[in-house]
């Protein structure tokens, strides 16, 4: 019997991990980021050095501009800053929908924000209820330090087991929000040209997220990369996740339960600058190489964020 339940433990835990065949649901694609999503002009939760402006300031000030196939997102790179006042204008969107359980979610970049002081960030959460409900980081980082980490957050009793099938590097396993000073369970890319001036200089990339109730994974492919799945490439009707092989970063269920820690998200794209990881000298400086004081850069060198913008080609949302 003992023999038994364990092959059934790993057989369950191997078809967690499996692919499936989803259809598509949203597409977001020029214009319709526009009608897609909310532009947010809250106060920083990471207490970034930024003023999120809403819509109409944005387009106004030609931080958010949009044509039949691109979206562009940046920061001001025109004005210079007071230390009392707010800090750099910036942009941060949240989709007007939420994605539950076995969706998939393909973003096509050209090209993203670069520079000392940036923290760009491409990710799924539900703000009302974080902790609780979890929070997916799919594309993040800070200062130009490559390569890119993917990222769970979430309340008590999830953690990330060792040995994994996955191409990535695990740098932490240990997702509770309360430990380790909300570092979460990262896996850092290890495919070339996967963040800030590499990633940017290759064209940018595919980046894509599947989540089931009892696995989450993340792919990357770069612009030219042959193995790009047709299905990624083209944005079809449907995506095969089975057909996209070893993944870049995978969670599983083993050591927490998915479906209860996980609930429906919206997908949040922003650009912050400095704050709780960006702007912390061992990331600013010591890694970084970045001069002086991060929020004193940012306040001083408008013309450092000329390459501190989002181009996307289109975000796919699948769903089944």
């Amino acid at each position: 019997m003992r023999s038994t339940a364990v092959l059934f433990a790993v057989s369950a835990l191997v078809s967690s991990a499996l692919g499936a065949t989803y259809p598509k649901k949203d597409t977001f694609v020029g214009q319709s980021f526009l009608t897609g999503f909310s532009h947010e002009a809250i106060a920083d939760p990471t207490h970034g050095r930024v003023n999120y402006v809403d819509q109409a300031t944005a387009l106004k000030t030609n931080l958010t501009f949009a044509t039949d196939n691109t979206f562009i997102m940046r920061a001001d790179d025109f004005n210079t800053l007071t230390p009392s006042g707010p800090g750099r204008n910036s942009v941060r969107i949240k989709s007007n929908n939420q994605y539950g359980a076995n969706h998939v979610t393909v973003f096509d970049i050209r090209h993203m924000p670069q520079g000392c002081g940036t923290w760009p960030a491409a990710w799924e959460v539900n703000e009302a209820t974080w902790p609780n409900g979890g929070e997916v980081d799919i594309l993040e980082g800070t200062n130009d330090i490559e390569p890119n980490q993917s990222t769970l957050h979430t309340s008590a009793n999830c953690a990330q087991p060792a040995g994994l099938a996955m191409n990535g590097k695990v740098v932490s396993n240990n997702c509770d929000v309360a430990a380790n000073g909300n570092a979460g369970c990262g896996v850092q890319s290890s495919v070339p040209k996967n963040y800030g001036k590499s990633f940017n200089a290759a064209g940018g990339g595919f980046y894509a997220m599947e989540r089931t109730t009892t696995a989450i994974k993340v792919w990357f492919w770069t612009r030219n990369d042959p193995a790009v799945p047709a299905d990624v490439k083209t944005a079809g009707a449907s995506v095969n996740t089975d057909a996209w092989g070893t993944p870049t970063a995978l969670f599983v269920n083993n050591q927490c339960d998915i479906a209860s820690h996980f609930s429906a998200h919206n997908i949040i794209i922003n650009l912050t600058f400095c704050g709780d990881w960006a702007g912390i000298p061992q990331f600013f400086n010591t890694l970084g190489g970045c001069p002086g004081d991060c929020n004193t850069f940012v306040n001083q060198n408008p013309k450092a964020f000329s390459e501190a913008f989002w181009d996307f080609a289109g975000f796919h949302v699948y769903e089944s």
